[in-house]
Order: structure tokens, then sequence, then C-alpha cells
């Protein structure tokens, strides 16, 4: 049987680095064997915030690869104000760290970058893409947002073609994501963006959430949401547990840390400030947990995260390592007695659920999670009894929890998660979005 082809429209693809990338480059390495063939549609010169080239492993060898040059103001704007890089990665100062340059940044990527700053490569994409996809059968048209101008592609091409199937894959939220009430949009700026994420639920076929909780809220919207969350790679898994394995479990005064590890980019909005005052208070008032603690960092951390926590009795017990490849970033996870993820803390990002957790639950450890209440990602520690989730307003809990942990540490008595995971791998995932199509 011949097989179906799928184009899927994405702005991060290897060499890019982060979660976000990786959703559907794994989607590519495995929809062959169900019967799909995929086609990857991708600027030729983006602006990426991390580059990870060991991603690039993952990209099939014979994958038709099509590219078009975009672009984007982001690199006159770091030049106007080097904290615009943030932007890139969806961060932002907020509060008191806002300067005035930070200020009008965040006004004008608002209110004249709509819906976000890749807008200008939607017009010569479906120019580009009209051409294409009359000379090329295509079944069914994926686009992959954030950057959720990538949609308004998807938008054009379904109403230039209406018998093909559109796909349109949320991996985060448009305007019920937690930085969008930070744009300092106007009235009319927000009803455009309102407007056009309307525009893209009641006309894309499919709309692809990666939580739970934004599948409903985004049916509650007009469209026809299915969710699908992201997952780990079986093969990524293995050489991890393998990793793992080595690691043996040793009593106190060992040469090993209770090492409290987060992977990824950490920025002021997903701040824990009551887990870095909970673990203060341990290394003030725990001898032992101060002489056997150790606060690992993987990733980018904002630079006023990292000057609060160090002006704290933590400053001894870091352990920051910058970005790392995405295999050495499972090494490290492995390498680690418990992992760190932390969410926006309100209610309405309860359903965002971060890539790195299906990862870390790989590994086995004990997670540590947090977010607002009742969150997706609480449901799923629950369900693979891997940790337990807290709540921005929790404080002794997580001492206790911490205590409770190192405790069992101390003996080699911390036990690593066994939980059914096996639907959250990449395959089986995979087979789900075959299923729909």
């Amino acid at each position: 049987m011949q097989e179906k082809k799928i184009l899927i429209i994405t702005y991060y693809w290897p060499p890019a680095g982060g979660p976000g990338v990786q959703r559907w480059l794994k989607f590519a390495k495995y929809l062959p064997e169900f019967g799909w063939e995929p086609i990857i549609f991708t600027p030729e010169n983006p602006s990426y915030p991390l580059i990870d080239e060991s991603l690039m492993k993952d990209v099939p060898e014979n994958l038709e690869i099509i590219k078009t040059k975009i672009w984007e103001p982001y690199q006159l704007a770091e030049k106007l104000n080097k904290s615009n890089k943030k932007f890139k990665a969806g961060q932002f100062d907020v509060g008191n760290n806002q300067s005035w340059k930070s200020k009008l940044s965040i006004w004008v990527r608002g209110n004249f970058f709509i819906p976000d700053a890749r807008v200008f490569w939607v017009n010569p994409s479906v120019k580009f893409l009209e051409q294409y996809l009359k000379i090329n059968k295509i079944d069914v048209v994926v686009t992959s947002g954030p950057p959720h101008s990538l949609h308004l592609i998807g938008l054009q091409l379904k109403q230039k073609f209406p018998d093909i199937k559109w796909i349109a894959d949320f991996r985060d939220p448009w305007t019920e994501i937690s930085y969008y009430k930070h744009l300092k949009l106007t009235n009319k700026s927000d009803k455009k963006h309102r407007q056009m994420e309307s525009d893209v639920f009641k006309n894309a076929d499919i709309t692809l959430a990666t939580s739970y909780t934004d599948a409903e809220n985004f049916r509650e919207n007009g469209a026809n949401a299915v969710c699908i969350t992201n997952g780990f790679d079986e093969n990524d898994a293995t050489k991890t547990l393998k990793f793992s394995q080595s690691q043996t479990l040793e009593p106190l005064n060992s040469q090993t840390k209770f090492t409290l590890s987060y992977i990824g980019v950490l920025e002021q909005l997903r701040n824990p400030e009551n887990l870095w005052k909970a673990l203060d208070d341990l290394v003030k008032s725990n001898d032992e947990f101060a002489e056997n603690f150790k606060l690992k960092f993987v990733g980018r951390i904002d630079d006023k995260i990292l000057q609060s926590i160090e002006t704290s009795s933590l400053k001894n017990h870091i352990d920051n390592l910058g970005y790392l490849s995405h295999d050495k970033a499972i090494g490290e996870m492995a390498n680690s007695s418990m992992l760190l993820i932390t969410n926006f803390p309100n209610e309405s990002s309860k359903g965002i659920i971060p890539g790195k957790i299906f990862e870390y639950l790989a590994t086995g450890k004990q997670i540590i999670s947090f977010g607002p209440n009742e969150a997706d990602v609480a449901k799923i520690l629950d369900e693979t009894n891997a940790g337990k989730h807290f709540s921005y307003q929790d404080s002794e809990a997580i001492k206790n929890f911490i205590q409770e942990k190192f405790e069992l540490w101390k003996g080699g008595n911390l036990q690593e998660s066994k939980g059914n995971i096996d639907k959250f791998s990449r395959r089986n995932l995979t087979k789900n979005l075959a299923d729909i199509l």
C-alpha cells in the first residue's frame, strides 16, 4: 500500500535545541512505521534561542526537508536591548525587573507583531506552498505552534485547498498562555489575537493539544480538539536506564551527593521561590543535609533567579552546568537523586505539561513539581507514582517532602518509581497520531 503524505510546517527543527523541536522530530521518526511519509517545511535561516547539534541524529536519512528564507526582527531587537533575546523563547522580565526598554519592547512585540514576530514568514510561505501543493499530492498539512503565526499559513492553505486535511498542533496555548497577559496589548490587538485563534480553531479539521485540560479548553472555544501528549523516546530511555543502573545507591558519606536537578529553561514567571526558601531552611537547620546537598541546573537559568539564590545559604551548593546537548542532559537527569519541574502558577496554566516530564519519568527518579492546583502534571505524577506536585503557596509540606526523600537517600533506600509509562513512549504516541490521521 502506498504511503500517504503529511506536510509538517514547523519553525523549530534540528539543530534547534529545547523540547519544542522534539515533538515533530519524533513523530517524523516513527510515522513511516504506520504508513505515513513525513515532509518537513521549515525556515532556512531561523533565529533559534538554543542550538543542539545532537538532535540531528534523529532526523531520518531519506526525509524530505523543504526550506525557504524567513525575515524576523529579533536581531534588530537584541541590538536595542539585550534582554529581548528572551522573547525568542517566550520569556519576559516581570515586576521590578522590567526596565523601560523591556516595557517598550514587550509593548511593541505584543501590538505590532501579531500574533508573533515570525508573522513575516506567513505570506511568502503560503505563496511557495500553494505552488508546491499543486504539483505534489499531500494528504494532510500540519502546522505546529508556537510560533502561532504558522497556523495562519495552515488557515490560508485550507482556504485555497479545502479538500486537504489540516491539523493545527498547539504545543502551548495561544491566548491562554501565561505570558499573554504580560504583552501589554491594546483592546484592538487583543481582539485581533483572539479572532485569529478562533479562525484557526473553527477551520482546522483537528486541533491537537499536548494536555488534557488544553484539549477541553480548545473544544469549549470551537475546536475539534484531541490530546496527544509529548513523551519520551524508547532509544533515549534505554540509554538513560543503562546510565541510571550504573549509578549504585550508596549510603551516607559516599562521594555521591543528594542532588536535586532542574533541566531546561527556568524563567521568572515559573520561579519556585518557596522551594528555594525550603532548601535554604534545610541547609541552615540540618548539618547532614547541608553537607550532602547539591542543587544542579542544566540549561538556561534566568540571571535574576540565580542572583537571588546566590544571596542565600544555597550559594555554595549550586552546580550550574549551563546548556548541554540533549544526550548529555539525559545523562544528568539519570545522575540525580530528584528532578524538579515548574509551571506557571495561574490556574489557566494547569493544562500545560512540560515536555521534559516524560523524559524525567523514563529515568525513574522522584519528581518534585510546582504549578497550579489540579494540574495535569499532578495527575500524571499520581498515575505513575513518580513524585509530588505542589502549589506556589505550599511551604512546610515542601520541606517535609524533601526531608523525607533525603532520609531515604541516606540509607540507600530512595527507590526508583515503577509506574506504567509505556503509553507516553514516542512510538505509541505516534501510533495514536496515525489512528487519528
